[in-house]
């Protein structure tokens, strides 16, 4: 059985790149339209109280450091805050893909939602209107007057352009570099275990469905987190959310929907007995860590706090 293992790492190993993809190394956009966009993502005034903006939940490589996200009037979310890095890569937005395109993803989620920034369109119109800060940045970017659906665009297209490019695993895939040992371990164990299977791709994740608890149940319940079932009422969609992306996971803590897991280890040992059904050894848990801390992308550059 370990030499059928081995070998099977072996062959696995050698067409692992085909499993992935690199991420660009240029990003091409509108000047004009990211730099409003980036405006209007740093700024409070998108919500109620003027007391949060888009960047108060993702300022960590795009996600937040918290179990759960604070909204406007203290409220505490229920589901942990994703990475908005690399989004054009996913399939849909929110865990259970409720949006399919990141127009949606802002109204059926932060701008609207009560615990997050309790919003609504005629308020945030009105405001854009009175300020000649954005009438003068509306029309250098739109020839126009500030509409909620420019907004909605503007900040669209800085989304666009958070992709967290050159991580050491992107260089490899492109030839540029090689793994230490211990991280090519770690990525041929990652690949021979399965959980390729789940993540892989450009974003390494996000472009498919899974079961939390695929092959052992994992303790929780569809009820406390809105989960695929929410969107389909298909049963066999109960505990099924998004594949998330590994990319800059080692910065990403805490992890899954539920915001419980505080430690990459954890998250490991964690998928890999109910998804995959192993008990990975320490020395396999360091290997893997290894091997997924080389997703580790640059911060884009466009992401910087505005002054």
């Amino acid at each position: 059985m370990k030499v059928f293992l081995l070998l099977f790492t072996i062959i696995i190993a050698s067409y692992s790149k085909n499993l992935f993809e690199p991420l660009p190394i240029n990003i091409t956009y509108d000047k004009n339209k990211v730099e409003l966009g980036k405006k209007l993502f740093f700024d409070p005034i998108l919500s109620r109280d003027k007391d949060i903006s888009c960047a108060s939940c993702h300022a960590i490589y795009g996600a937040d450091d918290k179990q759960f996200s604070i909204g406007t009037d203290e409220k505490k979310g229920f589901i942990n805050t994703p990475s908005i890095f690399n989004l054009p890569y996913k399939i849909a937005y929110f865990w259970n893909g409720r949006s399919d395109n990141l127009y949606t993803q802002m109204t059926d989620g932060p701008l609207f939602n009560k615990h997050e920034m309790a919003s609504n369109k005629e308020m945030i119109e009105e405001r854009l209107l009175r300020s000649k800060r954005y009438l003068e940045l509306f029309q250098t970017a739109y020839k126009t007057k500030p509409t909620f659906e420019l907004m909605l665009d503007a900040i669209v297209a800085f989304q666009k352009t958070l992709i967290s490019l050159n991580s050491k695993f992107d260089k490899y895939l492109r030839k540029e570099v090689e793994l230490s040992p211990k991280e090519k371990k770690g990525m041929e164990l990652f690949v021979s275990y399965g959980c390729v299977s789940c993540h892989n791709g450009i974003n390494i994740g996000g472009n498919s469905y899974q079961k939390f608890g695929a092959v052992i149940e994992f303790e929780g319940n569809s009820e406390t987190w809105p989960d695929r079932y929410a969107v389909t009422n298909d049963i066999e969609d109960k505990m099924v959310f998004i594949v998330p992306s590994l990319r800059n996971v080692e910065k990403t803590t805490p992890y899954f929907h539920s915001g419980k897991i505080k430690t990459l280890k954890e998250a490991i040992l964690l998928m890999g007995y109910n998804n995959v059904a192993i008990a990975f050894t320490e020395e396999e848990v360091e290997l893997i860590e290894e091997f997924l801390k080389t997703l580790t992308g640059e911060i884009p550059k466009t992401f910087k706090k505005v002054k």
